[in-house]
């Protein structure tokens, strides 16, 4: 049975993830920042965790692990004049060093297990120019940069890829698809005319984990409707 870690498990995207791939006979690890595991999970499969706040611990983890996955980012879409240096510093410490923190914690683990997986997410807007996006783009490109580099230093024992949505229906989003008039406008922005699902996301992530994916590492695949293309 394998062993996966998902970091920001309680919700959207990670979520999701966590529920197929328990259904799936995958043994799940998560955390989130409330003090409780969601339904379906017990305490000894769950810890409270703060990405920028709280010491990562790797207590509850088992000896070996087959797969990481970081979920935390942030949506905060702002002209560029309006955004502070120090905005740009908490959004990399958010996405890039609490993927390094859980990595380097998680590492003995995970070259404890075999052909292991790690699965990072970033955004369409990394590599595609995007109005009002400097901010999460500048975090998330030196977050796909980590993706290539650990690929390469980590084969050929473990794997490690970048998935990059479009707006995705969760929690994060909300905000953006508020109303039916800004969910249909940003679903028209794309060729397929809809807006990405967190099982979209699941899907591919799960697919990342498998042996399924077993000659897939370094890449940065893009799952977003097509627009990014």
């Amino acid at each position: 049975m394998k062993h996966i870690l998902i970091i920001g498990g309680t919700s959207g995207i990670g979520l999701q993830l966590a529920t197929q791939m328990q259904a799936a006979n995958y043994t799940i690890y998560l955390t989130g920042r409330g003090p409780q595991p969601p339904a379906g999970f017990n305490p000894s499969q769950y810890q409270t965790y703060n990405t920028l706040d709280t010491d990562f611990t790797t207590d509850f983890l088992p000896e070996t692990l087959h797969g990481i996955v970081y979920c935390p980012g942030s949506i905060s879409l702002k002209p560029f004049a309006r955004i502070k240096p120090e905005d740009f510093v908490a959004d990399f410490n958010l996405n890039v060093v609490g993927a390094i923190k859980i990595i380097q914690a998680c590492l003995p683990k995970l070259k404890a297990g075999a052909n292991g997986s790690i699965v990072l997410f970033s955004t369409v807007a990394a590599q595609l120019g995007l109005n009002f996006h400097t901010q999460v783009a500048t975090s998330k490109g030196a977050l796909e940069g980590l993706s290539k580099a650990l690929a390469a230093e980590l084969a050929p024992n473990i794997r490690v890829n970048c998935i990059a949505p479009s707006l995705t229906n969760t929690p994060l989003a909300a905000q953006l698809l508020s109303t039916p008039e800004k969910t249909e406008a940003n679903a028209l922005r794309h060729p397929l005319k809809k807006i990405g699902t967190p099982a979209d996301m699941a899907n591919l992530a799960e697919f990342l984990l498998s042996d399924k994916s077993a000659w897939i590492t370094g890449q940065v695949i893009h799952a977003d409707g097509g627009l990014s293309t």
